[in-house]
């Protein structure tokens, strides 16, 4: 079998997957700033690490999977002036900042569970740890990469990058061309250098969210917690570190040379990152009215949507592009997601469903087994090449084929044997339900089946058909429900 690649960031190249301490891996993706709705690209992300997550696990990695919860720190515009994002909340809705925290959060962890993902190992918050970042920020300090001013402490990143340091490299910037660029933003006047960042922020009197320092109430940099966070629970170095392409500069950018800085290494061995979303091959973007949240693509609730569509749905939609691609929202394109999802459930059910039959009537088929072999194996490959899912489906509708055809008896048993019949089924499932995180999805409206039943049942009743009304009671109490003949209707309850 193929080694594990992934694309790294870093290198600009896929490279062998080698975890510093196998089986063990680290693994560090950036988690939401919990002032709104979760969005659909926040969903990519999220997906796309989920992924990896399950896939590491598959093959036998033990993995610690820390995603954070950003609920101070990161301000409007993602620099290091303006409101901080929760704070600013907080005041609109004339509301606690940790309620807003809390209500997006759930809103968060609600989305996150509807489309199957995965819980990571660790959920910290930036909120929780402002003692490991006051005492980092201390450390940068002492080491003369960081200095004071009005209160507020910021990193310096031209002593930094005088010391060997390569700020710019993960996104492939070049210093001077940054400074070029940035020389003549407002709002750099406490700075030495309109490069240099936030480690710790001094709160103006107006500012909701603050904490006691050395240097007085403040709140930190958004850049520093991730380091903190990454740094107490990975360690000194540790194996990937995802996120949205958004975040490669300046966020990650800012976390490689706080970490190098404090603790003299590079903190990340492998920089994985995310591609966009655009909508019929236009960016997403709120002000082109184009930007929609996962629960309005399940309601089917916004202009530029034909039809609802469903978690699983849209789950596999994404998985059919590589997760480096740009992915494209169209009503087309979900429509044929749909339906190849309900292809690929239907395979999962009748498989789980199905027992193999002995029968010697007919001899192994060589041709049969070794598509099927290639088929798996190809599911295992695309996995491999830096996890291209697209790859891996396509190897999974030849499994499907061939599970049609033992089901409707084009293909028998006896053709294929009971050793490469059962290595089907389970790598079926288990690529489905493991590593790409689809299951069935059964029909939203029970009521409307109910009824449906509690129908047939008076209708058979009428009838007399005695038999068939005490195999719907049967069906009923399966599912936990009872059917009740009452004087002037048939009704039905739950079991108590």
């Amino acid at each position: 079998m193929q080694p594990l690649k992934i694309y790294n960031t870093l290198s600009r190249e896929k490279e062998v997957f080698s975890p510093i301490n196998a089986p063990h891996v680290g693994l560090y993706v950036c988690g939401p700033t919990v002032y709104n709705f979760v969005h659909l690209g926040n969903l990519r992300t999220f997906t796309s690490f989920d992924i990896l997550h399950r896939y590491l696990k598959f093959i036998g990695y033990q993995v610690r999977y820390v995603r954070n919860i950003t609920d101070v720190g990161h301000l409007v515009g993602d620099g290091d002036e303006g409101e901080d994002k929760i704070g600013k909340m907080a005041k609109l809705e004339k509301l606690e900042p940790m309620e807003i925290v809390q209500r997006y959060t759930n809103d968060f962890h609600d989305v996150l569970t509807q489309f199957n993902l995965l819980p990571p190992s660790i959920e910290p918050t930036a909120t929780g740890h402002i003692v490991e970042q006051i005492e980092t920020t201390k450390i940068l300090l002492d080491k003369g990469l960081a200095y004071e001013s009005n209160g507020s402490i910021y990193f310096d990143i031209e002593t930094y990058n005088k010391q060997g340091g390569d700020y710019g490299h993960l996104s492939g910037r070049v210093l001077d061309d940054l400074l070029t660029e940035t020389r003549d933003l407002d709002g750099v006047g406490e700075k030495r250098s309109p490069l240099d960042f936030a480690l710790w922020k001094k709160a103006s009197p107006e500012h909701i969210m603050r904490w006691p320092s050395p240097w007085g109430d403040g709140f930190p940099g958004w850049h520093l917690e991730c380091t903190c966070m990454s740094h107490k629970y990975l360690g000194d170095t540790f194996d990937i570190h995802g996120g949205g392409m958004d975040l490669k500069f300046p966020h990650h950018e800012c976390e490689i040379a706080q970490a190098k800085a404090a603790h003299g290494r590079a903190p990340v061995r492998y920089w994985m990152h995310t591609n966009m979303l655009t909508v019929n091959g236009q960016k997403m973007s709120k002000s082109l009215g184009n930007s929609f949240l996962p629960s309005e693509l399940i309601a089917g609730a916004h202009p530029l949507l034909e039809q609802a569509y469903s978690p699983m749905t849209v789950r596999f939609f994404m998985l059919q592009s590589q997760y480096r691609s740009t992915l494209d929202f169209s009503n087309e394109a979900l429509k044929a997601a749909q339906k190849g999802y309900k292809r690929i459930a239907n395979g999962l059910r009748i498989i789980k469903g199905m027992e193999f039959e002995a029968d010697n009537s007919q001899a192994i088929d060589a041709e049969q087994i070794a598509e099927i072999d290639a088929a798996i194996q190809g599911c295992y490959d695309g996995m491999n090449d830096d996890l291209n899912t697209a790859v891996t489906i396509s190897h999974l509708f030849t499994l499907l084929k061939k599970i049609n055809q033992l089901h409707t008896g084009q293909l028998t048993f006896a053709q294929l044997g009971q050793d490469v019949f059962d290595r089907m089924k389970t790598n079926y499932i288990n690529f489905l339900e493991q590593v790409l995180g689809l299951r069935e999805e059964f029909p939203a409206n029970q009521e409307a089946l109910i009824n449906g039943m509690l129908a047939l049942y008076a209708s058979f009743k009428e009838k007399r058909e005695y038999d068939k009304v005490d195999e719907i009671r049967a069906s009923f109490k399966a599912m936990g429900l009872l059917v009740k003949d009452m004087k002037t209707r048939i009704d039905w309850a739950y079991e108590e």
